[in-house]
């Protein structure tokens, strides 16, 4: 497609997604229920078709030579797919916030004044390689009553062709407008540099992808942002904490699922459990092929007490073939790496002082957990740890909207305004001062 081709296209997309806004800003909650239930349903009985064009998808990423990580994002399974269909499910359900008013006050003068809660109106979404996040901001789109504008990586573009054209068809079902959630059809890259400079008609872009994507947009957009660049996390193992609770949780953070961002890949430990903990966590890691990269301080002990063996078919290798465990010194770069993969690295320190510290210094203010039973330390690392997510005692993994009750998100935002955190339905939305008097005339 040329670039006149390009630019013809996109504002078509925009003038469509502006008109369209307008209809989602004053459709009724019910309207909004009906489409939703619809999507989820349309999700439901075509799951078979969907795997099929998923299919394809993953034939050409794995013929391109992407990672075995990047592959597994791209898998639209049936358990996938009904996650989406329940996230759908669990947006319909909630309260509708739109047009609620918040804070009225009577003011001297006799006027009252509140702030009314509406939509922002047309967001444009850029992301790469998960097919669900069609679902995710199509639903959230819905939901919150804007108009969305879709641009898929081109490594899931049947995927998301196929996902769109049911998110249409239960918009149109409902008797809302099609144009409310439009996919860019095309796989050119101008098309998102098209997409991130119009304000005329978008008004925020959301990305959601690898640090190049959002750095890229983040410096060309001409409309706000809402971004997070990467998901390096932190689990904290305190002391004094309960050992076990601490393993359990401490690999589920790690191996539960290694693409995610939200999966932890850096692990601080108290100096006064490391002896203790380190040998169990490690012993956990070694089996399931987890490459540990270390401080002087945990090396020698993880080194004593663990015995790496050789492990068939790793999960985040590309080949899939044997290799021997590593138990390896970690370099600076490590405290800052996203690995989404099967790596982590290990730190062994004096308390929680300085793993507040070194989280606030090296993490990406995504999501950062403490395991602990001295509730002194949990409120410090929940009011001093400046990220998105705080945690304790509790995984990682739980930074996401669906587990956090939003029915789904748009993204994680590590952003400070005007969302945080897993952005649900409230983070699309916005506050507007209104009025209510009675002919009153400022002196």
């Amino acid at each position: 497609m040329n670039a006149t081709n390009t630019t013809e296209l996109m504002n078509t997309l925009g003038l469509q997604a502006k008109a369209a806004s307008a209809l989602m800003a004053r459709a009724s909650a019910a309207t909004k229920i009906a489409a939703l239930r619809g999507l989820a349903a349309l999700l439901r009985e075509n799951v078979q078709a969907l795997q099929v064009e998923n299919a394809k998808d993953l034939e050409r990423a794995r013929a391109n030579g992407l990672s075995e990580p990047m592959v597994d994002r791209l898998k639209l399974t049936p358990r996938v797919i009904e996650t989406c269909a329940q996230g759908c499910e669990q947006l319909a359900a909630m309260p509708d916030i739109i047009g609620d008013i918040t804070g009225m006050k009577q003011m001297p003068s006799g006027i009252r004044v509140g702030q009314m809660r509406v939509p922002i109106g047309v967001f444009g979404m850029v992301y790469e390689s998960r097919p669900n996040v069609t679902i995710e901001a199509a639903s959230l789109s819905i939901k919150s009553g804007n108009a969305a504008i879709l641009r898929g990586g081109s490594e899931a573009i049947e995927s998301n062709r196929a996902l769109a054209a049911l998110v249409q068809r239960a918009l149109t079902d409902a008797g809302l407008p099609a144009d409310a959630v439009q996919l860019v059809p095309t796989t050119d890259r101008a098309a998102v540099g098209q997409l991130i400079t119009m304000p005329q008609y978008v008004d925020v872009i959301i990305p959601r992808g690898g640090k190049g994507l959002i750095e890229r947009i983040s410096a060309e957009a001409k409309v706000p942002v809402i971004k997070h660049l990467d998901g390096n996390c932190h689990t904290y193992v305190d002391d004094p904490c309960d050992i076990a609770l601490a393993v359990k949780v401490t690999d589920n953070a790690k191996t539960q699922k290694y693409s995610p961002c939200n999966a932890t890949e850096s692990l601080l430990v108290a100096r006064g459990v490391a002896g203790e903990f380190l040998p169990k966590i490690g012993a956990i890691f070694a089996a399931k092929g987890v490459e540990m990269r270390c401080c002087p301080e945990s090396l020698p002990i993880l080194r004593a007490s663990v015995r790496p063996e050789p492990v068939e078919g790793l999960t985040g290798t590309s080949t899939g073939s044997a290799r021997t465990v590593q138990l390896i010194p970690a370099t600076e770069q490590d405290w800052s790496e996203e690995y989404l993969a099967p790596v982590i690295s290990i730190k062994v320190v004096a308390g929680v002082d300085e793993a507040i510290a070194h989280i606030n210094h090296y993490s990406s203010h995504h999501t950062d957990a403490i395991m602990t039973t001295n509730h002194v330390h949990a409120q410090r690392f929940l009011r001093e740890v400046d990220s998105a997510s705080v945690m304790v005692n509790a995984s990682t993994r739980f930074a996401d909207g669906f587990e956090f009750g939003l029915g789904a998100e748009i993204g994680i935002s590590t952003d400070k305004f005007h969302a945080r955190g897993p952005v649900g339905v409230e983070g699309l939305t916005s506050l507007k001062y209104v009025v209510l008097g009675e002919g009153e005339v400022r002196g």
